[in-house]
């Protein structure tokens, strides 16, 4: 099959959260699989990531802008001219559709709120070739620019996710949501996310020696965007609720990830105010070795989010053997209850008990640890990549009519 992959933000701008790391990740298997599988993007700044590429990366102009090729993957960014938050505008998409999009058997698009993914499935739909929408976790507004989401739904997205021959959701709670907006049930496909622990792990007690953590201190970890979606400041009062010392040893938390809207700074202040600064600590993005040390070192990972589609870095956590702590608004909690960890309401005193609770009983932790084990082997990716090709399949094989918009 030949696939293309539509996506706003793509490797190597993994700052930009789970999506980039997804589509990756299945992009390089249905390759590996002898599937050509190509990626479409916005250039986020290409030329200044050049030296920080791998060998096994290709980096050429195209006529459509930068071309990084790995592993037999190429991957076109194109220019970005506008740039809002992490919304671009990338004129040169309807030249590359009028170039290349039929060279393709399917298209899948991921995320909502762009302007890429809408340009691409329109110009799908003038030439009836089939595409997939995977809103990852965007399609249900929680925080900020409501009216303007509502605009976009209505002069965008809905045309997008009507016109697409299925929907991906990657929980329970993500298929509802989508049911819930009037798209047809029919169309949504339920496909969880994967998770590809690495082959060999960071040495001990690094993050926490990188960051002046000390070794017998118990470590509480988010890691992610400082998102005000994501609660980390939820998380923040229920840290300032535990006493400073349980078990004898003195508690600590770190925030691992990049700043969004200047959250870090507000953080920063609260955990004055709270008076628990010193045992709080701010660290930057981590990703590769970094991001698995600090999964590795934690005694406790926290995902305490007001709403999430499914919950990467959840999954990372359990795949590191780190119990964890997620929010009943967390796709992934069903999975994760009682086997690998605790899912509380989102409220700060329940968390504050569920903290207090994991930091202290150490059977419970060791339980929680030989669950991580068994609920990671259920996370790996082959059967996420099994569904797609199925679907791929059946989708190009059903004959669909060209719509004249």
């Amino acid at each position: 099959m030949r696939i293309l992959n539509v996506t706003e933000t793509y490797a190597p701008f993994l700052e930009f959260g789970g999506p980039p790391v997804k589509v990756h990740a299945l992009a390089q298997r249905l390759a590996q699989r002898g599937h050509q599988v190509s990626v479409l993007s916005a250039d986020w700044g290409i030329e200044k990531r050049l030296s920080t590429l791998g060998p096994d990366i290709d980096a050429e102009r195209s006529p459509f802008g930068w071309r990084l090729t790995e592993n037999g993957v190429p991957a076109i960014y194109l220019p970005t001219w506008l740039r809002y938050h992490a919304v671009s505008w990338n004129p040169a998409v309807k030249r590359y559709c009028r170039a290349r999009l039929q060279n393709f058997d399917i298209v899948h698009i991921f995320g909502l709120y762009d302007l890429l993914g809408p340009a691409v499935a329109a110009i799908c739909r003038t030439r009836g070739l089939p595409y997939v929408v995977e809103p990852i976790g965007m399609f249900l507004p929680i925080v900020r620019n409501f009216q303007l989401k509502r605009m976009y739904h209505l002069l965008l997205g809905g045309p997008l996710l009507r016109g697409a021959s299925a929907l991906i959701a990657t929980s329970p709670q993500e298929a509802e949501e989508l049911a819930a907006g009037g798209l047809a049930r029919e169309k949504i496909v339920l496909r969880p996310n994967g998770v590809a622990a690495p082959s060999t792990w960071p040495v001990p007690g690094s993050f926490r020696a990188l960051h002046r953590i000390p070794r017998e201190a118990k470590l509480v970890l988010y890691l992610g965007r400082l998102s005000t979606k994501k609660s980390p400041d939820l998380l923040l009062d229920a840290f300032a609720r535990l006493p400073e010392r349980l078990g004898g040893n003195e508690v600590h938390l770190s925030f691992t990830g990049p700043d969004e809207g200047g959250l870090r700074t507000r953080l920063e202040q609260m955990s004055a105010q709270l008076d628990v600064s010193l045992r709080v600590h701010f660290a930057a993005p981590a990703f590769g070795e970094a991001k698995w040390a600090a999964y590795r070192d934690a005694d406790v990972f926290v995902l305490p989010s007001q709403n999430e589609n499914f919950g990467n870095t959840a999954a990372e956590a359990v795949a590191s053997g780190t119990p964890v702590i997620v929010t009943q608004q967390c796709g992934i909690a069903p999975m994760l209850k009682d086997r690998a960890g605790l899912v509380v309401p989102h409220e700060a005193g329940e968390l504050a008990n569920a903290l207090a609770r994991l930091l202290t009983d150490s059977q419970l932790r060791d339980e929680f640890k030989h669950g991580c084990e068994v609920v990671a082997a259920e996370l790996g990716w082959s059967a996420p990549v099994n569904q797609m090709e199925e679907l791929y399949g059946r989708l190009i094989a059903a004959k669909l009519p060209v719509v004249t918009e």
